[in-house]
């Protein structure tokens, strides 16, 4: 599992690295929906395909996890800052999808993607010099926060700083180090960071304090990190959330775009919702989708957590829609 988020309880994200999520159940198992999750109605049945596409939440189910330096407050200065800032400006959605797609589909390197990347986007241009010296830039072990590393790698560079990245894992062994000023700056997610701080200060059943609205989500981040001596540049468009996705064939069959169209036009026996076992109960996966859109699928399908369990489901047509995260490469393919 990737260490940015989980189907938190009340938000997105706490371990993984930062997932209160754990385990991914065994491939094939099949989940039991809740009594008031049960389905009437004919429903959607799947069709496989090999491009799939992520419906739009369009009532906002999923919190705000938008790409955002984190910075130790020491290390912090204006031209630091406005670099990292160039990243998060050149960065949306769908770029980062094709970001991941370089090096998880072709096979390109985190650092050659990233290096492309800018030139193309122009992520350099106008960057201001700052004083210069040693800048360690944490990455978590998977591959987006790898690329996202490199790219403020080369923003800070830019602004004449000696800059490297050092992998260092999950976000329980990074962000003490960000502290403490032993690394410098984290590709960090708004929500989940949020939460993170949240509930390493105020306990595991803290109230959450993350949003589906961008602007709470990265002040009550930002008030966290007051507390601790870090600091935050300005959140990117890109966001690598949880979110539901289905084949394009399936979309074309059904005609379904939005979350709100796949409960109106899918609920019912034929519907099978695959993801990780815990989905069923989980305010962020099954249960946010009865409370907030009154979906209710037929069957579900305990599988893994946005892997290829999931994805596999929905392309050889034994689900009908799945949980992926939305900024995963294999949305680019197909």
């Amino acid at each position: 599992m990737r260490a940015r988020r989980s189907l938190v309880v009340g938000a997105v994200g706490a371990l993984a690295a930062a997932g209160l999520l754990t385990g991914c159940g065994d491939a094939g198992s099949s989940g039991t929906d809740a009594p008031e999750q049960a389905a009437s109605g004919a429903g959607c049945a799947p069709v496989a395909g090999d491009r799939l596409v992520v419906l739009d939440d369009d009532k906002k189910l999923q919190n705000t996890d938008n790409v955002i330096p984190a910075i130790n407050a020491d290390a912090a200065n204006p031209q630091l800052i406005a670099a990292l800032d160039k990243v998060s400006a050149a960065l949306d959605t769908p770029k980062l999808v094709q970001l991941n797609k370089a090096v998880d589909v072709d096979r390109k390197t985190a650092q050659k993607a990233a290096e492309e990347f800018a030139a193309a986007n122009g992520v350099t241009a106008g960057i201001a010099k700052g004083p210069g010296g040693q800048i360690v830039i944490g990455a978590a072990n998977f591959t987006e926060n790898q690329i996202l590393a490199e790219l403020y790698k080369i923003a800070l560079t830019a602004a004449g700083y000696d800059a490297k990245v050092q992998q260092i894992g999950n976000r329980e062994l990074y962000e003490p180090a960000l502290e403490k000023g032993e690394i410098q700056v984290v590709p960090e997610y708004a929500a989940t960071m949020a939460e993170f701080l949240n509930t390493k200060e105020n306990g595991k059943d803290a109230a959450p304090v993350s949003s589906p609205e961008l602007e709470k989500t990265v002040a009550a981040l930002k008030t966290a990190g007051d507390k601790v001596g870090l600091v935050f540049g300005t959140p990117a468009a890109a966001q690598d959330q949880n979110a539901f996705a289905v084949t394009q064939a399936f979309a074309d069959k059904y005609g379904v775009r939005t979350l709100s169209e796949l409960a109106d036009k899918c609920s019912g026996q034929a519907t099978v919702l695959a993801g990780p076992p815990e989905c069923p109960q989980r305010p962020k996966c099954q249960a946010g989708l009865v409370q907030v859109y009154d979906f209710k699928a037929g069957s579900f399908s305990s599988l893994d957590q946005g892997g290829p369990q999931t994805k596999n489901a929905l392309k050889t047509g034994a689900a009908s829609v799945g949980l992926v995260f939305s900024s995963d490469g294999a949305l680019a393919v197909g």
